[in-house]
């Protein structure tokens, strides 16, 4: 593993949350096909997750001990997004640490990260820590965006510090299936995940361009084609 294995810094994630807003618990998820058996699990904990849309989802879905973990963590911010949605008070655990600096010995049947491993060097490594945080019933689901395709290029033309922030090796199938296979876990999945679209960050250099973005996303969701031109998400599934 590399001494530095971080290609972004805590001042990016404080950059990118002063201009994220986020009230709402999602009402459709990417990965809604692996919702049924994920939702037989107890116990979920989310890496990288602030500030706890995914956790909430979990929580509303039926498992009723979700933890948060991430390294940028206001409580206040959570409790708040709590009260919006009407969950009950402390629904969603938070703990604050660096993911490479935490150690747990309770183990989750769903560990869970969304944008996560691919803005660090050493995918295998981050992946592996995920695996080790599962229990004897465990779970994992990775969700990971594809900037392989289109939605790369639209991050290359329009906000390339965004694609800078993104380790592309990581959005690749086949090294990723090559990983995911050093482990005992069974019904392992990698694939591209969801119809076709792209995106940009909602920064305020951005602005002028996302109407325009959007448009052809939704354009290019009229055609459903997987792929890693068009395919905006890979998503990696197993169990114990």
């Amino acid at each position: 593993m590399q001494v530095d294995n971080n290609i972004t810094d805590k001042a990016h994630w404080d950059r990118y949350w002063s201009e994220f807003r986020y009230d709402k618990i999602p009402g459709k998820v990417v990965f809604s096909r692996f919702m049924k058996p994920l939702s037989a699990g107890k116990s979920f904990i989310e890496i990288g997750g602030f500030p706890g849309l995914y956790a909430a989802y979990f929580y509303n879905n039926g498992i009723p001990d979700v933890t948060l973990l991430d390294f940028h963590m206001n409580r206040d911010v959570v409790r708040n997004f709590e009260r919006i949605n009407r969950l009950p008070p402390n629904s969603i655990q938070c703990i604050h640490s660096d993911f490479f600096d935490f150690s747990s010995e309770k183990k989750y049947d769903v560990v869970f990260s969304s944008g996560f491993i691919e803005h660090f060097e050493d995918t295998a490594d981050v992946i592996r820590r995920h695996v080790e945080l599962m229990s004897e019933q465990g779970q994992l689901l990775i969700v990971i965006p594809n900037f392989l395709g289109l939605n790369g290029k639209i991050q290359q033309r329009f906000d390339r510090e965004n694609l800078d922030a993104h380790n592309l090796r990581s959005m690749d199938i086949a090294c990723l299936k090559q990983i995911m296979q050093t482990f005992d876990l069974q019904d392992l999945s990698v694939d591209y995940l969801g119809k076709p679209m792209v995106w940009l960050e909602p920064k305020p250099e951005n602005k002028k361009w996302r109407r325009w973005i959007r448009l052809l996303s939704y354009i290019l969701k009229l055609i459903p084609v997987k792929s890693k031109f068009l395919s905006p998400y890979i998503a990696i599934y197993a169990r114990k």
